[in-house]
């Protein structure tokens, strides 16, 4: 009926001591890799414009990350933020380190995954499959993913959440908030509080699989009979609120398009409909799936579909926002430099009595970011700079105190939203016409 494990795994601590004993042990870890003067340095810069530079050994890197890795939840997912914003803090070996959280997460161990199952299921919960494989084929911050075949022959996939997770989030939030604040990682004067809270609430929302269920069902209608993409279907009788039974589908991980063995169409095509995807679900859906991890996409090449996995990050958009983001897009396009900041201060990227010349500075940085929305034809990611010219912008402006407004909460998962959509496109070094892609998608031909 099954096939075994390959690997025991680490059991997941479930209990609230136990977890801030590990994040304990995690914070000992990257105390002792940053050094006494490590921490004097940070405690000396921080709130200054000088940016300080944490110096870990790829040693004490993969320690902490290890600790992070067999927490999993909250601590596991704030790391892979951390991972994918923190190369001003991080040397570029730790940050390549900590990249692996987005990659992995240690499985439960047999004995522990049996326990879940027993109490979703009931005692006996193996006859109702025909086939069940003990060995996960992917394992994140929030559960664990199983191939299973029913007895009426469905194949599944089955989304198993880790036991204490759900119950830990507030903890494990309130304990990573005060390391943060702790190392400095906030500009002076700007209140990070509200992001904490949105993060939590994001958090308590990718745990919630009965909500996930929902916003499954809603965005394969949404999608509809598309022949570019696969969105599972959720199998209610199999799912419980601490387990999402949902279509099986074949694929391999989208980034791999990269490799040599498939052609630049095939990358540019997969870059332009997932673009295109982003700015539907915003503009046209109001609905928006805004985990950019790359393993959320599969491509199946036996029918140049891409499968699309994971809704337990999405998300619905006031419409009053998407009609915000609407006239900041099509005010960069024009370059009206003023719709640009009148639209900027209701997003609250910016305050309406903001010195002119923090003003300026946004509105330099919100053209230099719109800048594959002007450029004529095909924007080659591959080759473009840009985002290394806006990070080193950004970063500049976060050291000299122009983020003193902080915009609305719920934006921070639709920045990350396009921010994974271009690093993919750039992974893939796909050739997008993003400036056409964003017309249609405003409705507009200006």
């Amino acid at each position: 009926m099954s096939e075994r494990p390959t690997s025991s795994g680490s059991a997941v601590p479930s209990k609230r001591l136990s977890r801030l004993w590990h994040l304990g042990r995690a914070t000992g870890d990257l105390a002792a890799g940053i050094g006494v003067k490590g921490l004097i340095d940070l405690a000396r810069n921080r709130g200054g414009a000088q940016s300080s530079r944490i110096q870990l050994s790829p040693e004490h890197t993969r320690r902490f990350t290890d600790r992070l890795a067999r927490m999993r939840g909250a601590v596991m997912k704030m790391g892979q933020l951390m991972s994918m914003d923190g190369s001003d803090i991080f040397t570029p070996e730790a940050a390549e380190i900590m990249s692996a959280l987005r990659d992995r997460a240690e499985p439960m161990p047999l004995s522990q995954l049996a326990k879940v199952l027993e109490g979703e299921y009931g005692a006996g919960w193996d006859k109702r499959f025909k086939r069940f494989d003990f060995t996960p084929i992917a394992s994140a911050s929030i559960g664990q993913v199983h191939r299973a075949e029913t007895r009426d022959g469905r194949q599944l996939a089955l989304k198993i959440q880790f036991p204490g997770v759900r119950e830990s989030i507030d903890s494990d939030i309130d304990n990573l908030t005060f390391l943060g604040r702790t190392l400095g990682m906030a500009p002076t004067g700007m209140d990070i509080a509200p992001f904490l809270d949105e993060a939590r609430r994001q958090l308590h929302r990718e745990a919630d699989y009965v909500a996930e269920a929902d916003s499954l069902d809603a965005y394969r209608a949404m999608v509809g009979e598309d022949a570019d993409f696969f969105v599972p279907r959720v199998h209610r009788d199999f799912s419980t609120i601490n387990i999402l039974a949902m279509d099986f589908a074949e694929g391999a991980p989208l980034d791999r398009l990269a490799e040599p063995t498939y052609r630049r169409a095939e990358r540019d095509r997969a870059a332009t409909l997932l673009m295109r995807l982003s700015l539907r679900e915003l503009f046209e859906f109001g609905l928006v799936q805004t985990d950019p991890n790359f393993a959320n996409y599969l491509y199946d090449a036996a029918n140049g579909r891409i499968v699309l996995l994971d809704f337990g990050a999405t998300q619905t958009v006031a419409s009053a926002l998407v009609d915000e983001f609407r006239r900041l897009a099509q005010a960069a396009i024009r370059d009206d430099r003023p719709a640009m900041r009148a639209a900027s201060v209701a997003l609250g990227y910016m305050g309406e009595d903001d010195p002119r010349e923090h003003v300026d500075a946004m509105i330099e940085m919100l053209c230099l970011s719109a800048e594959p929305l002007r450029e004529p034809g095909h924007y080659d990611f591959g080759a473009s700079d840009l985002f290394e010219r806006v990070y080193r912008r950004g970063r500049e402006m976060f050291h000299s105190g122009v983020f003193s407004t902080a915009p609305a909460p719920e934006t921070m998962f639709l920045h990350r939203k396009f921010m994974g959509s271009f690093m993919l496109s750039r992974r893939l070094r796909a050739r997008v016409d993003l400036a056409t892609i964003v017309r249609e998608c405003l409705g507009t031909s200006t």
